[in-house]
Order: C-alpha cells, then sequence, then structure tokens
C-alpha cells in the first residue's frame, strides 16, 4: 500500500509561519496556514491509496477534521524535535502495512502533482527520495523503510538536505532527488507564490479560490 501524508500544525496565531508573521502580521500568517492546508488536502486527495493529515497538537483532532473533509486518515504527531516525529510516523505507518510512504509539509500549496507521483514511481528503485527546497532543506520525503535520516540532523537550517544525504551516503542507501520547489516562510516567497498563480496559464476552482483568498490577505495589509 503507498501512503501519502501531511504534516501540519494547527493554524494558532503567534505559533505559525513566525518569519513570515514578522511581515505581515500573526492573525494574517495564521490564516495563510489554514489556507495553505484546505489547499493542499484538496488537490492531493487521491495521490495515493491511502492519504493521512499528521497535525499537532493533538486536541486540534476537531479542527483539522474539519479543514480536511472526509477520506483523510488524522493521525497526532508523536513528542520530541522534527526528525523523531518524522521516524515515528514512518515506523507506524511500515507497521501498518504500507509499503511506500511520501511525506509533504503543509508550506508548499501549489506543489506540482507531478512530483508527488515522480516521487512514488522513485521509490520502485531507490530507498529514499528527497524533494530539495530552495531554503536548503525538502518539502518532501519518501521512503519504504527507516533509513537512518532523522536524526543528528539540524533542523530549520539550510544544511538539513545536505546532512540528510551525507546520511544515506555512510549508510550506503539509495536515493534520488526530485526537482526543487519551495516552502513558503517569507514574505519574498509569498511574493514568488503571488506571481506563480498570477502566471498561471489555467487555474482550477480551488486555485482560483486560493487566489482570491491570497489576494484579500494582501489588500488587508
Amino acid at each position: 500500500m503507498k501512503q501519502l501524508s501531511i504534516f501540519a500544525k494547527y493554524w494558532q496565531p503567534g505559533q505559525v509561519k513566525t518569519r513570515l508573521a514578522a511581515s505581515i502580521g500573526a492573525a494574517r500568517a495564521a490564516a495563510l496556514q489554514q489556507l495553505f492546508f484546505r489547499f493542499l488536502v484538496t488537490r492531493l486527495a487521491d495521490s495515493a491509496e491511502r492519504c493521512a493529515v499528521v497535525f499537532s497538537p493533538s486536541e486540534r483532532n476537531a479542527e483539522f477534521r474539519l479543514a480536511s473533509g472526509d477520506g483523510w486518515h488524522l493521525c497526532p504527531q508523536s513528542e520530541g524535535d522534527l526528525g523523531a516525529r518524522l521516524r515515528h510516523h514512518v515506523q507506524a505507518a511500515l507497521n501498518d502495512g504500507v509499503e511506500q510512504i511520501v511525506i509533504v509539509g503543509a508550506d508548499s500549496p501549489t506543489l506540482p502533482m507531478e512530483y508527488v507521483e515522480q516521487a512514488f514511481r522513485s521509490l520502485e528503485s531507490h530507498s529514499v527520495v528527497l524533494g530539495p527546497s530552495q531554503d536548503g532543506g525538502y518539502y518532501l520525503v519518501g521512503t519504504s523503510g527507516t533509513p537512518p535520516i532523522f536524526e543528528d540532523i539540524d533542523w530549520g537550517t539550510e544544511s538539513v538536505l545536505q546532512q540528510t544525504m551525507e546520511h544515506l551516503k555512510r549508510a550506503s542507501i539509495s536515493y534520488t532527488l526530485l526537482p526543487e520547489w519551495y516552502d513558503i516562510d517569507t514574505l519574498s516567497d509569498l511574493e514568488q507564490l503571488t506571481c506563480e498563480l498570477d502566471n498561471a496559464p489555467t487555474a482550477n476552482v480551488t486555485e482560483r479560490a486560493l487566489r482570491k483568498e491570497l489576494v484579500e490577505i494582501l489588500e488587508s495589509m
């Protein structure tokens, strides 16, 4: 079984998108966090045999259930740093019969669907697949096992991807990289998203909804 998981944090003002909030305010940043999450679950709902929202904090189950709608398996995140939470989720999924798992964050609402599809295809011939982000981290990680890539990583720094690849090389684990994409963490990232949506030749219903709400947020600044 193939599983697509979205790691997401509840959109509490002051607790999410702190770098972006410094430019646009905590309330607007939180509203964008929720919007990005809704956009992703709509776009990725049919991307795997099972789709899961891995959410934090655990007491926000009801809000994530409402935001994701039917068809999504909800899993609270474990304790610990990002690496510990990723490792716990991967191991739990494998123990539950999942053979390939691809994990994305909620910070890349326009992540191309073909990148997710390519990630699953890559796992047919590689143990790990990584999607490099412009800030030196990764927007996607996929695996068919529990590789040693979630410990001894300086999470939140520009060296995350490099350290991860070094761990894989030392362990002689085969991996491949997807095309680079971007997370939205700063005002310049938000401007890049705005340009992307403005220049989109065709937009589906969810993309139009994102564009409308994004414009409303930007105009309120």
